[in-house]
């Protein structure tokens, strides 16, 4: 007889919920700056393109450091370093709140002020480097193995809250109060998440190979996300998808110049596809997804592509919402399933490594893919831009499907069996 499935398991540790909430507060600070910045730029601009710079100016550096930044996560101590990762969001989100400032304005150029965003924007990239493989690494030293799947869905799901919320008050704000207080209530979030971070006491460094090459460190990393199937099927698929299928980037695009619906409309229209993946990651705490979790992966990224064909094709409102929701509810299927599966196919002394190389995949494909975006708009114009995308990602899970039936058995229930009698 299985075990009675207890949906608050990670929860039941005081240190996991102050995580929880340094984690709130750093997603929502990030997700409303990129929607203020994307505001900001494409109002100076009124160009697409200038969209995807904000991408590869964040992917630049988020690509070129991010096996080096798993090394050193691997190697130093997980609260200090991600200590030193907020106070760098700090200082980049304190800088972009001057820039905004009025005075600035009639002081300095458009084009200046467009410089430094991107230059900021850039040590940002850097900055996420580092921090996405520190959180993975620290969730692993907070609750125990056998509850990494719970842990993961709550993680995830305090990201996608943040990221609804982020977005949607973005939209209001810059409204209400402007681009430069936007900036402001930014930067305060940042400091909230450094201040419950420091209740949160230091922890072991669980890696034997301390001093370890950087170059033989790096290389037992990728040799391990390479050779383990399950975790470069889910990268590969997911990278893929989010590069063709990235239609956030455009949003700006459709709020002002194709549904016109105002910063309010762009404010939802962002936040629906986190709404989505909100409400799925909930349930998943008490329907778990870890069987057969292949073929769920595969049919999530496959609804995911037929969500976006139908937003860049929607000339209605209401209809756009409804389809970036449903993208964002089969996205938390494919983003639950990834986590588990790292969290559970990863060892702890490998954890910086292979985020790091989760960051280059999945992460810094959202970048990527708003640079794709930005670039295929220029040339194809925003609608046909978004369809691309969309038939892209739904060619992307049928090779998938083809070439690798043993990712279409792949089933996490032994994985989690298997952590069960560790204890």
């Amino acid at each position: 007889m299985s075990k009675e499935i207890d949906p608050y398991a990670a929860l039941r540790f005081k240190e996991f919920n102050i995580f929880l909430g340094v984690r709130f507060a750093m997603v929502f600070a990030w997700s409303m700056q990129f929607i203020v910045i994307e505001w900001q730029v494409y109002s100076m601009t009124k160009d697409p393109l200038s969209l995807g710079i904000i991408g590869l100016m964040e992917v630049i550096p988020a690509v070129s450091m991010a096996l080096f930044a798993g090394h050193i996560v691997d190697q130093k101590e997980k609260r200090n370093l991600l200590i030193k990762c907020i106070l760098g969001f700090s200082v980049v989100s304190f800088g972009l709140f001057m820039l905004s400032l009025p005075s600035m304005e009639s002081e300095m150029e458009a084009k200046n002020i467009l410089y430094g965003i991107y230059f900021l924007v850039l040590i940002g990239g850097l900055v996420r480097a580092f921090l996405g493989p520190t959180i993975f690494s620290l969730i692993a030293l907070i609750v125990p193995k056998r509850i990494y799947p719970n842990a993961a869905t709550w993680s995830s799901s305090t990201w996608q809250f943040a990221s609804v919320l982020g977005p949607a008050l973005a939209g209001f704000s810059i409204s209400l109060i402007g681009v430069h207080w936007s900036m402001c209530v930014i930067f305060g979030f940042s400091i909230l998440a450094l201040l419950l971070l420091l209740k949160i006491p230091k922890k072991p460094i669980l890696n034997p190979k301390i001093g370890e090459p950087v170059f033989q460190s790096l290389k037992e990393g990728l040799q391990f996300v390479f050779r383990t199937k399950a975790v470069f099927g889910a990268l590969t698929l997911d990278m893929i998808a989010v590069l063709f299928g990235g239609a956030v980037a455009l949003l700006p695009v459709f709020a002002q110049d194709i549904l016109q619906v105002g910063s309010e409309g762009f404010g939802i229209l962002r936040a629906a596809p986190a709404v989505g993946a909100s409400i799925t990651m909930l349930g998943s705490t008490r329907f778990p997804l870890h069987r057969n979790a292949g073929k769920k992966l595969l049919w999530a990224v496959a609804g995911f592509g037929v969500c976006i064909i139908v937003f860049g094709l929607s000339p209605y409102f209401w209809v756009s919402v409804i389809a970036l929701f449903l993208s964002g509810a089969v996205d938390g299927v494919s983003m639950i399933i990834r986590q588990t599966i790292l969290q559970l196919k990863t060892p702890d002394n490998m954890r910086g490594r292979v985020a790091s190389v989760n960051s280059m995949f999945v992460g810094s494909s959202n970048e990527l893919g708003a640079f794709e975006s930005g670039v295929t708009a220029k040339l194809m114009g925003t609608v046909t831009a978004v369809v691309f995308g969309g038939a892209m990602t739904l060619l992307t899970v049928g090779v998938t499907a083809f070439v690798s039936p043993s990712f279409r058995r792949l089933d996490l229930q032994k994985d989690i069996d298997e952590h069960e009698k560790e204890i």
